[in-house]
């Protein structure tokens, strides 16, 4: 970008009712970010959703004043930046209606071509966490994905240490501007997390991480992945509301599952119950329903699920899927002649058993 179409994204920012969505559409309609000052405020009145109290202030001098100091902030630090038309901007993210206009970025980080995957989770990570990170982390490592987390305590930090002892590159999204480090402690494990990725953000160096500037940050964490998977959540919970936005983006979720007592495996649980997640056992689960493997995979053999105990339903909906391969949960019902709704929580049953598996496209294949 060029330092003034710089200075006018970074002065569109600044107005207080111009959000990302709205700000697209502004550049959109008159061509470019300085155009969009450049033409009359009754024209820009005219585009569609656009009134008054959105353009409240636009001219003021006082917002091209921020555009400034922030410049010289982001020159003085030698900070990348990435505008939403740019090639180097995130692909998956860019999809996405109320992506960020600009990233800012430090450290190492290479996007192209690679497949990125974002892990989040509680921040009060049981041993059972922790293992299951550094297990799935290094089962994955082969296939040499990004790992995009938020660089909080708990499970964020945990995979993104995973990360880096195993090579990979892994990129913490900051709910703040790249002045700071929230929290602080983590600060020791910023060098090796620059060295093998680094740090994104949305946020000037004004910014401070509120809460509001947090659940912002989710929905970068989300839409620049391929999927996101949920290791460890209580009922209610960020992780979550990243689950929730990574599946109004259409993207794969995935859950690791926990005993039904235990008060941080609730939401993971939840989410694999409301049919909101692929159960998530290993990364071999990810690997094959990303459609990840290079060789084809085996057919595997019936002989497996002999000494699997199933009711008449499951076996009926097992014979039914063996013979006719991957179906989909309404024919499923239609050929067994069974309710949705029993078909449903039979499937779930039975993938708890390891004898069925769900699909992308919201297909089941017997194991």
């Amino acid at each position: 970008m060029t330092k003034d179409e710089l200075l006018a994204v970074l002065r569109l920012q600044s107005v207080p009712h111009i959000g990302d969505v709205t700000a697209k559409k502004l550049i959109a309609h008159c061509g470019s970010p300085e155009a969009v000052f450049s033409d009359k405020k009754s024209r820009l009145l005219k585009i569609d959703g656009i009134g008054t109290y959105t353009l409240h202030g636009l001219y003021d001098a006082e917002h091209v004043a921020a555009a400034e100091a922030e410049y010289e902030f982001l020159k003085k630090k030698s900070i990348k930046m990435s505008y939403f038309m740019d090639s180097d901007y995130p692909t998956y993210l860019k999809h996405c209606i109320d992506s960020p206009m600009l990233l800012f970025q430090r450290g190492n980080i290479d996007l192209n071509g690679r497949k990125i995957i974002s892990v989040v989770g509680t921040r009060n990570i049981t041993s059972y966490g922790s293992a299951f990170c550094e297990k799935f982390i290094a089962d994955i490592a082969p296939l040499n994905p990004i790992i995009v987390s938020g660089f909080a305590y708990g499970v964020d930090i945990s995979v993104q240490k995973a990360a880096v002892k195993h090579g990979l590159q892994t990129i913490g999204c900051l709910a703040h501007g790249l002045n700071q480090i929230y929290p602080k402690v983590h600060s020791k494990y910023m060098p090796d997390v620059e060295k093998n990725g680094g740090f994104l953000t949305e946020f000037w160096s004004t910014s401070n991480p509120d809460r509001e500037n947090f659940l912002k940050r989710n929905r970068i964490i989300a839409g620049m992945s391929e999927a996101t998977v949920v290791v460890e959540s209580a009922e209610k919970g960020g992780s979550l509301v990243t689950a929730d936005i990574a599946n109004s983006y259409s993207r794969d979720v995935f859950a690791v599952p926990g005993r039904a007592e235990d008060k941080y495996s609730t939401g993971c649980n939840n989410l694999i119950k409301q049919q909101k997640a692929h159960m998530l056992t290993s990364a071999a689960d990810l690997v094959y329903l990303l459609d990840w493997e290079v060789e084809e995979r085996k057919t595997k053999t019936v002989q497996k699920q002999l000494f699997v105990e199933m009711d008449a339903t499951e076996k009926s909906i097992y014979s039914y899927l063996q013979k006719d391969g991957k179906q989909l949960l309404d024919s499923i019902a239609l050929e067994c002649r069974l309710p949705v709704f029993k078909v449903s929580s039979t499937l779930l049953n039975m993938e708890m058993k390891g004898v069925v598996r769900p699909l992308p496209g919201k297909l089941f294949e017997a194991i």
